[in-house]
């Protein structure tokens, strides 16, 4: 059988997504540890509704895995906002899409307490593996009182990570890289990616 990770010599990733942003940054991420990245966008996969991301993204990669028949990695994350009791949390796509950034700072509007942290999931799943192989990136920040920036995607203008002036979204790829949630989850994804067999 021919090891789809591994094509002419290179270690490759199949990305199961329709966001090229969240394709980008990932592709930078791997591509420093000599991962190549291929983006499957017309694998449809079910929604679920789950209060964990953990749960979504496992089972988001085996049910990809079983359409595409490819080694397939899916990541998913939330935004998750102590004043609001963690919400949106694992529903951060819907609200995102339903009420977005304007909405999250109208729910914000005087609220004094504005800590939150994004927490990413990056799961992988192919033959080898018994069920999917999850990895965690969590950034701790801050949601800023107006919209900021106009680089990334989601909630990126509203969120500033700790120790940095900037939010997201007035960062390069490159800046975020280096503190995002996504970030930290892909590196170990590819640390232990890498020495997979």
């Amino acid at each position: 059988m021919v090891n789809m990770t591994k094509l002419l010599g290179h270690k490759v990733a199949f990305l199961i997504t329709s966001n090229i942003h969240k394709f980008s940054e990932a592709r930078r991420v791997l591509g420093k540890f000599g991962i190549a990245t291929a983006m499957l966008k017309k694998v449809q996969k079910t929604e679920i509704q789950n209060d964990k991301i953990t749960i979504i993204a496992k089972t988001s990669a085996m049910e990809a895995f079983e359409k595409c028949n490819l080694p397939s990695v899916v990541e998913d994350a939330g935004l998750f906002i102590e004043a609001l009791k963690n919400f949106p949390g694992p529903y951060s796509s819907y609200i995102f899409k339903t009420i977005g950034n304007r909405g999250i700072l109208r729910l914000m509007e005087d609220v004094v307490n504005r800590e939150a942290k994004f927490r990413s999931v990056v799961a992988f799943f192919d033959q080898s593996v018994d069920e999917s192989k999850c990895f965690i990136g969590e950034v701790e920040g801050e949601i800023v009182e107006e919209w900021r920036g106009m680089q990334g995607f989601g909630f990126d203008p509203i969120f500033r990570p700790l120790s940095f002036e900037k939010t997201f979204a007035e960062m390069t790829i490159q800046e975020k890289n280096l503190c995002s949630h996504r970030s930290i989850a892909f590196q170990k994804f590819a640390k232990w990616f890498v020495q997979k067999p």
